[in-house]
């Protein structure tokens, strides 16, 4: 399998050496889920044969561009980044009941609930086994992400507490449980490139931004698309009674009164029983005829905005704007 930038570049020459160095942490990753147990390899293997755009390796790399991207240390730290995102699939998996991943049944659907939690923790062991490589600071800051994803699927779970705005306890969980790694796995290509502490912390600002910003725009693309994008089913968050951004908008506007008088009537649609592939679909489209939609997009455009803006202190060149490219492209998916 060669791997490839999943997002456009327009330097050859880094988007060769990109290419490269992907092919490098796939080899990484496929002996690193690699297990004598042949349940265990078979479980550990599933999601990584199925593919994906390795985004969180990709700006670990691209991140490594600022300073040395040749140490070997930046490859091992990208499949870490691959290997967290893996292990935490398998679990959100089970805890959405999603049937779909990257277009191939959730490893739920082939193995059971049980089996899925029980790879996932073994593919966190992995990660850990490989940071450990990387050294002690490696290890806190990865230790302090899985603390942050671990965290905003407990918020989500429970939902917001007492007064606790809903839109603003929904965009703290996207933080936790989607930029935290994101903004990881960017400190970890300027760390181990042997770059500067301050462009270390401003390439890690840049990830938690666009990391809200992804989320954001994949709350657009699942009403949006036809599920070739995501791999997942359209609504399948709307099923499972997950909030995105756009419902929790909706509702916002019929709790203060100020929405259309046939908005309630799309909320009463929401909460109702949709594990009828016919009445999702209407849930589906209900929502996203609604400007709830347009109003998610033009957040995620914003925090985009922000996040290159965050760039600004970097050096001019193919790195800084690769990142630039890289922001775009994340939200450009929801257009």
């Amino acid at each position: 399998m060669t791997s490839t930038p999943a997002l456009p570049l327009h330097d050859a020459e880094l988007a060769e050496r990109l290419t490269a160095r992907l092919q490098l942490v796939e080899e990484l990753l496929r002996d690193a889920v690699a297990h004598a147990d042949p349940l265990a390899d078979d479980a550990s293997r599933h999601l990584v044969n199925a593919g994906g755009k390795r985004l969180r390796p990709l700006l670990t790399l691209l991140a490594a561009e600022l300073g040395d991207p040749s140490r070997r240390e930046v490859v091992d730290a990208a499949a870490v980044v691959e290997l967290t995102h893996l292990a935490s699939l398998y679990h959100d998996d089970v805890m959405d009941s999603a049937p779909l991943r990257r277009g191939a049944p959730s490893a739920h659907e082939v193995f059971g609930n049980s089996v899925a939690i029980l790879t996932g923790d073994l593919l966190f062991a992995r990660a850990s086994n490989v940071v450990s490589g990387l050294g002690p600071d490696a290890v806190r800051i990865q230790a302090a992400t899985f603390e942050r994803l671990c965290l905003g699927q407990l918020h989500e779970t429970v939902g917001p507490q007492g007064d606790q705005d809903p839109v603003e306890h929904y965009l703290q969980v996207l933080a936790d449980k989607t930029a935290s790694l994101i903004a990881t796995s960017a400190r970890f290509g300027a760390m181990f490139a042997g770059c500067h502490a301050d462009v270390v912390h401003t390439v890690t600002r840049f990830g938690e931004t666009i990391g809200v910003a992804f989320q954001l725009a994949d709350d657009v693309i699942d009403l949006t698309s036809d599920g070739t994008v995501t791999g997942k089913t359209p609504g399948t968050d709307l099923r499972e009674g997950v909030p995105t951004m756009p419902a929790l908008l909706l509702r916002q506007r019929v709790a203060a009164g100020t929405g259309d008088p046939a908005d309630a009537g799309i909320v009463a649609l929401l909460d109702s029983d949709l594990s009828d592939d016919a009445d999702l679909a209407r849930a589906v489209a209900a929502l996203r005829e609604h400007e709830v939609v347009a109003l998610t997009r033009r957040r995620a455009v914003d925090l985009a905005r922000a996040a290159v803006d965050e760039l600004r202190p970097l050096p001019a060149g193919p790195a800084r704007d690769a990142l630039v490219d890289f922001a775009d492209a994340l939200v450009d998916r929801a257009s």
